[in-house]
């Protein structure tokens, strides 16, 4: 049996780097290690290793084994286990799963029976999912992530307890040589029991050894010329800036604060011959479009709005509101001054599909030019041909890409 398994695990890791580079890739960096099944029913990873176990990859076949090991790398190179901050264990765990497995799935590997999958979450990130789920909709993973669970215990193997140092992490270091820990010289061997969650030292390092991988398999994928469209976002994705769209937004709206300084000579009423800079302010033009096609939620516009109200403030702006899903909205549009607060109208209703063209087209009708265009939305819609000549941010919920503009990724 056991040379059976070695088989199929190695079947399906060269059927990954032929035909998908990009995940073979990433599952090349991971050792395979036998687990018991008492804590590890199916499948786990920690980061630095896929553990299985053998009854159950015996039962699957070469493409589902080829499912299962791109499932784990995957939690790897997207820094999940980096990435839950305060969140609940067992949600966000599910929140990371179904980020996962339609990614896969849109790539055409076959997923084994009791795979996490849900349609309305195609494209979003786990920090979007997680929001989206209540107690009803927490369910079990396929797989064991091992990277931080509190109830785990200490790292047993045939070579013994792994020695710990102060701070919790193992005593052999996560350096740029990509020196073995014990845990990985033990891959060979059947772990007897979990390994111990990685320390926040641990946590940080492979976070940027799991970013370089990540770069280092696309650019293998790409010269193979088979990076996938599906791949491509999610690379796209990843490289962005990390600062929290908000920080974004609001550097972007500073920067077209018209305040300067004027050197005109005051009146000749007041004394002194000196001319001292002013500080003058002129007013920032800001349109704002809200996406009513559906699956942008309440609570989301209203926390968007909260934000802009906030930052318009700063920068001394004057907002004008649309709201369009396949057309403007017959109430709109509302204009807010500074100095008022911003808050979503009762008449902010849609449904449906999505065309951004109204926004621009109605802008384009008044004969305003805007300092800046935020248009928030899931960027899932039909896009005007020819990009404006005023700047347009778009603030994107999911992972859609953009034809032109500035794109903040909205989590």
């Amino acid at each position: 049996m056991v040379a059976d398994l070695e088989k199929k695990l190695a079947a399906a890791r060269t059927r990954l780097i032929l035909d998908r580079p990009f995940l073979g890739a990433l599952v090349m960096r991971l050792p395979l290690v036998a687990a018991d099944p008492q804590w590890c029913p199916t499948s786990a990873t920690d980061a630095r290793s896929i553990y299985y176990n053998e009854q159950y990859i015996a039962d699957l076949s070469v493409s589902q084994v080829q499912f299962v090991l791109s499932h784990e790398a995957l939690h790897c190179a997207l820094s999940h286990f980096s990435r839950r901050g305060r969140r609940d264990h067992r949600r966000w765990d599910t929140a990371c799963d179904l980020a996962i497995n339609p990614i896969l799935t849109m790539d055409k590997l076959e997923p084994p029976p009791g795979v996490l999958l849900d349609d309305n979450f195609g494209g979003m990130t786990a920090e979007e999912i997680y929001p989206c789920l209540d107690e009803n909709d927490i369910k079990t993973p396929m797989d064991r992530h091992i990277y931080d669970h509190p109830e785990q215990q200490s790292i047993a193997t045939d070579f013994g307890t792994t020695p710990m140092s102060n701070d919790g992490s193992t005593a052999a270091s996560i350096d740029g040589n990509e020196k073995l820990e014990p845990r990985e010289q033990a891959s060979e061997r059947a772990l007897s029991s979990q390994p111990l969650p990685l320390s926040k030292n641990e946590r940080e390092l492979l976070a940027v050894h799991w970013q370089q991988r990540l770069v280092s398999a696309s650019q293998l994928a790409m010269q193979a010329g088979k990076l996938s469209d599906t791949m491509t976002r999610i690379v796209g994705h990843l490289g962005r800036p990390q600062l929290p769209w908000r920080a974004l937004l609001d550097r972007y709206l500073t920067a077209t604060a018209r305040d300067d300084y004027s050197y005109l000579r005051p009146s000749s009423r007041r004394g002194g011959d000196a001319v001292f800079p002013s500080l003058i302010s002129v007013q920032t033009d800001l349109v704002i479009a809200v996406d009513t096609s559906g699956s942008i939620k309440d609570a989301e516009i209203d926390d968007f709005f909260a934000e802009i109200s906030a930052l318009k403030g700063q920068v001394g702006a004057r907002i004008t509101l649309l709201a369009c899903g396949t057309e403007l909205s017959d109430h709109g549009p509302w204009t807010f001054e500074p100095w008022e607060t911003i808050a979503a109208p009762h008449e902010l209703t849609g449904g449906g599909g999505t065309n951004f063209a109204p926004v621009f087209d109605w802008v384009a009708d008044s004969g305003r030019r805007p300092d800046v265009l935020v248009y928030f939305t899931d960027g899932k819609g039909e896009f005007p041909e020819v990009e404006p000549e005023f700047p347009t941010v778009w603030l994107v919920k999911g992972g859609e890409p953009v034809p032109w503009g500035r794109r903040i990724q909205l989590n």
